[in-house]
């Protein structure tokens, strides 16, 4: 049996990774993450088991021990954004380091800031990159250090995430004060149209490239359903909640401000581009080699995230 290992499994596309993997036969997953119990809540209960692998990524040891017999590894750790720097190059040569020792393919789970601003078109894989804020600079320097390991990699970008778990997201930090019928607040313009994928498809797109062999040492773009207005997104979860408090903008400004006072908000303040001037993603490349992408309507996948929220608040 072949070993698939998700590195950052307790959050976001970490979690929708370790799902996929544990529906494919004749692969074991192991699931690495820094919290024990969370680990336990969310994984304990699969139809398959699933070994759980606590550990600090900054301990070369503790990833080492993690990867020891994968086929497949993937990197979906993140770190807070002031932490960026330091922490995602030392995570990354660990991860590649042990990536070489197993002969494992290496699958990094990547987002769209290296491309920089946007130039009004769809971003395909042949786009060039030039990023221009820190965050957008460090993970082109990351994709670097994998092209130099000389690994079998193979990069996914995606936009935002939304979706079961995707804690650490916009949208969640909207949808969690309304499914308490609390008044919310929206990140960004809510007019101008931005991209989401639902995690759960990001996971099965993500796999499907993984398990081939002839979509490696490339880049992939794996877009969301459509692009989709933050009133939309409110009307859609006001049909499906019931909900009729106001929802508010979070601005540049705002975030500009906040800024003064919290080192988390001055890195956010440098991002907020992307809520004016979106990146949107080309599927073309993977539907031309692949198939079609994984595609869940909006509707179905903020319905399926509320439920999720509303089932799991104590996690």
């Amino acid at each position: 049996m072949k070993k698939a290992v998700v590195l950052g499994a307790t959050w976001g596309m970490g979690y929708a990774l370790v799902c996929e993997l544990n529906k494919r036969q004749d692969i074991e997953v192991v699931a690495f993450a820094r919290n024990e119990k969370k680990m336990h809540d969310l994984f304990s209960k699969m139809n398959k088991h699933v070994t759980m692998v606590t550990g600090d990524a900054l301990k070369k040891e503790d990833i080492f021990n993690a990867c020891k017999g994968a086929n497949w590894i993937f990197q979906a750790i993140n770190v807070p954004y002031p932490k960026w720097s330091i922490e995602h190059p030392k995570i990354m040569n660990h991860v590649l380091l042990a990536a070489k020792n197993e002969n494992a393919k290496f699958i990094m789970i990547d987002n769209v800031y290296a491309y920089g601003r946007s130039n009004g078109k769809k971003v395909t894989e042949q786009t060039s990159k030039h990023p221009h804020t820190k965050k957008g600079k460090i993970r082109l320097q990351l994709e670097k250090m994998v092209k130099e390991s000389k690994v079998k990699y193979l990069f996914a970008h995606f936009p935002d995430y939304y979706g079961p778990n995707a804690v650490n997201t916009t949208l969640h930090f909207t949808l969690k004060p309304i499914i308490q019928n609390k008044s919310a607040l929206f990140v960004g313009p809510l007019h101008i149209p931005r991209e989401y994928v639902y995690t759960p498809d990001g996971a099965k797109a993500a796999v499907e490239l993984a398990l081939r062999n002839d979509t490696y040492n490339e880049h992939w773009n794996i877009p969301g359903t459509k692009v989709i207005t933050g009133h939309e997104i409110i009307r859609i979860v006001r049909e499906l909640t019931g909900f009729q408090k106001k929802v508010r903008k979070v601005t540049k400004n705002m975030i500009a401000l906040l800024g003064i006072f919290n080192q988390d908000m001055r890195e956010v303040y440098e991002m907020m581009y992307l809520t004016e001037e979106p990146v949107v993603l080309s599927g073309q490349k993977y539907e031309k080699r692949i198939g079609a992408l994984p595609n869940t309507p909006y509707e179905v996948g903020l319905m399926e995230t509320i439920q999720y929220m509303k089932n799991h608040e104590s996690l």
